[in-house]
């Protein structure tokens, strides 16, 4: 080594922190194991190799990789067999059962059931004659495993690196739910420059002074030296705590409202059918009080309100008010005692109309809050939502004013592309549908559901036909769209770097 070399490695050392110096005599393994010799945690040899990039000592390579490993039910799965398997292997003990007995007998659920039932007839491994399940594979069709059960013990494993037979087997596990996921994650690697090969894998210890301490200035040595610091290295960022953005964008909403002179309304989630479905003029019948879409809470009878309203609800109902001819069926009192969870926050504006008195007109309302509906999930839908509420009661009320509220408040979200066309609820004539502009789906998405509420809605309510504008915009979906996320679920994954990353609501 020459002296100019010599100086070189020289006044490196004088700039190398304790973890670049663990980590420099095993530069010449990969990260995994340098982990391992150091005796470093993983975050610890990362900084320090980042650190040792910024000194020209050697370059990092992160690449994204898509991993393929197990779901909730993949794990459950891969320990106590695939449906199918289960299925099979009841049969094999028990051949020729009856469809109920089959499924008792394998201790899968009714989707489960199905499901293996599907599997195994495509690969013609079982027969349905007469309503019983007959077993035709053979002996060895029954001790091979299957493509999809080789792949759950391959996991994890990168997408790139499946074979042809693999990515069969992941389309069809990809249809079932919960069984795998697909995450994309970052690995790091580097290699070493000209300098970093020099001194790789040499033990590099100095003496130098890393920190100012009452010990030091008291044993002062004339002998040593401050280690130098590299005032360009990246230090770690510091997040500072605050609201999760989803409640920055709530209060951010409910301060608009208030802005607009409108007042909060607040209420249980847990509601009954009467408020939630009766009161508004949604038929006992409807199909959108079934189970598919609603969440019922089971062997609870809520209670019914005042019975001058009770009984005005049920007349429109039977016979209709205000000139209406109403649904024409006999009202059931114990329909309407049946508790949910509210499907929408238009229960609030129904329980407060209830309240008022011709003295507090006109007035104005509104509510941010949660919802449940019983949906698929996709990029757009939950089984749960906030949603928020507005209502104005004033005799003079009208069209017009209604889609002004509806335009300031996108405005002040910060949502200028709006637009409205007609539209059908139960409980509003005229109604209409507010779209916003997706640019990220270049799409109109809608979030506002609106109209004027009918009058068998206000006259049981209100005692008389008076006018009330009424919306539920979809604050999630706007949400969404001010905080440029493409898929609703993100809004609750709650994963932590993004939560750091996102911004701070600024609309």
């Amino acid at each position: 080594m020459d002296h100019k070399e010599d100086s070189v490695l020289e006044e490196l050392a004088e700039r190398l922190s304790p973890l670049e110096q663990k980590v420099i005599p095993h530069l010449k393994l990969d990260i995994d194991k340098i982990v391992a010799k150091s005796g470093l945690d993983t975050t610890s040899v990362l900084r320090a190799l980042r650190f040792l990039e910024n000194k020209g000592i050697l370059r990092l390579n992160i690449k994204k990789v898509k991993i393929i490993d197990l779901g909730i039910n993949g794990i459950y799965y891969k320990k106590n067999h695939l449906p199918e398997r289960r299925l099979l292997l009841t049969l094999e003990s028990n051949n020729y059962l009856p469809l109920q007995k089959a499924q008792e007998a394998s201790g899968l659920s009714e989707n489960e059931f199905k499901v293996s039932l599907g599997v195994l007839k495509s690969k013609a491994f079982v027969s349905l004659i007469n309503g019983k399940l007959s077993l035709t594979a053979t002996k060895e069709d029954l001790v091979k495993k299957s493509l999809e059960e080789q792949l759950l013990e391959a996991l994890p494993i990168e997408y790139d690196k499946l074979a042809p037979e693999q990515l069969f087997a992941l389309d069809n596990l990809k249809k079932r739910k919960e069984i795998i996921v697909i995450e994309e994650r970052s690995e790091t690697g580097f290699e070493l420059t000209e300098l970093g090969k020099k001194i790789a894998g040499k033990e590099i210890k100095t003496d130098y002074i890393e920190e100012v301490t009452p010990e030091v200035i008291r044993d002062w040595s004339r002998g040593k030296k401050f280690r130098k610091y590299d005032i360009q290295a990246q230090v770690p960022r510091v997040y500072g705590g605050r609201k999760h953005f989803v409640n920055q964008a709530i209060d951010h909403g409910r301060k608009i409202w208030l802005e607009m002179g409108f007042k909060e309304m607040t209420g249980t989630k847990a509601v009954t059918s009467f408020w939630n479905f009766d009161a508004l003029f949604t038929a006992q019948d409807h199909p959108v009080r079934e189970m598919h879409d609603t969440f019922f809470v089971k062997n609870i009878k809520g209670k019914l309100p005042d019975k001058e309203i009770v009984k005005r609800v049920k007349e429109s109902h039977e016979q209709g008010v205000g000139g209406s001819k109403g649904w024409g069926y006999l009202w059931n009192e114990e329909t309407a005692k049946r508790v949910l969870i509210r499907t929408h926050t238009t229960a609030l504006s129904s329980q407060t109309l209830a309240k008022l008195k011709k003295k507090d007109l006109p007035a104005k309302y509104f509510a941010i809050g949660k919802c449940f509906r019983n949906e698929t999930v996709d990029w757009k839908h939950g089984f749960e939502f906030n949603q928020t509420e507005g209502i104005v009661i004033d005799p003079e009320a009208n069209l017009s004013n209604l889609l002004g509220y509806l335009s300031e408040f996108s405005k002040k979200m910060g949502f200028d592309k709006i637009r409205f066309q007609p539209s059908f609820f139960p409980y509003t004539e005229p109604s209409v549908e507010g779209l916003v502009w997706n640019e990220g789906k270049k799409e109109w998405i809608e979030v506002f559901a609106a109209g004027i509420f009918r009058p068998e809605v206000t006259i049981p309510l209100l005692g008389e036909p008076i006018p009330v504008l009424a919306w539920g915009p979809g604050f999630d979906r706007l949400m969404m769209m001010a905080y440029e996320i493409k898929d609703l679920r993100e809004l609750y994954s709650n994963d932590l770097k993004k939560l750091r990353d996102i911004p701070l609501w600024n609309k």
